[in-house]
C-alpha cells in the first residue's frame, strides 16, 4: 500500500482549485483500492451559499470527492498513465449524514470491475467513522 502526498496527486488528476477535494492518500493499491482525505474547512468557496448561516457540503462535491479519490488508483496502473478519468455514471447513491467545516472526510474507494477503458467503483465517505454517503460510479479512461 502507497501513500501519497498533494504533489503526487496532482500528477495523477487534472483537477485544481476550486474543484479539488482532496488532501492526501493514505493507502492505495493500483487497479484496486484507494483510501483518501479531505479536510473540510469553512474556507472553501461553496460554503458562502450552501447554506448562509447553516454551512453544509453539497452531496455532489461529497460524490466528487470519491470521483477524484476512485480515479488515483485507475491512474496508478502502467494502462492508463497520462491519461484522464472520467466520471460516466452513478448508481445507488445514498446521503446519511450532512458534512460540515471542520470535519474530516474519508474517502474509501474500491475498484470492482475494470475492462478495457472502464472500471466500476464503489465509494463510501466517512466522517468519525460514520458513513456520510455511498455510491457506486462508472469511470471512463480517456485522454
Amino acid at each position: 500500500m502507497t501513500e501519497m502526498n498533494i504533489k503526487e496527486i496532482q500528477e495523477l488528476i487534472p483537477n485544481r482549485y476550486p474543484i479539488y477535494f482532496i488532501d492526501k492518500v493514505t493507502e492505495m493499491i493500483p487497479g484496486e483500492h484507494v483510501t483518501a482525505i479531505k479536510n473540510v474547512t469553512i474556507n472553501e468557496e461553496f460554503f458562502q451559499g450552501h447554506f448562509p448561516g447553516e454551512p453544509v457540503m453539497p452531496g455532489v462535491l461529497i460524490v466528487e470527492s470519491l470521483a477524484q479519490a476512485g480515479s488515483i488508483p485507475l491512474l496508478k496502473m502502467d494502462q492508463f498513465k497520462g491519461q484522464t478519468a472520467y466520471l460516466g455514471g452513478l448508481n445507488k447513491v445514498k446521503f446519511r449524514k450532512k458534512v460540515v467545516p471542520g470535519d474530516v472526510l474519508e474517502l474509501k474507494v474500491d475498484i470492482v470491475k475494470l475492462k478495457e477503458y472502464a472500471g466500476i467503483g464503489k465509494g463510501v465517505a466517512y466522517v468519525d467513522g460514520k458513513k456520510v454517503c455511498e455510491v457506486e460510479m462508472t469511470f471512463i479512461i480517456g485522454r
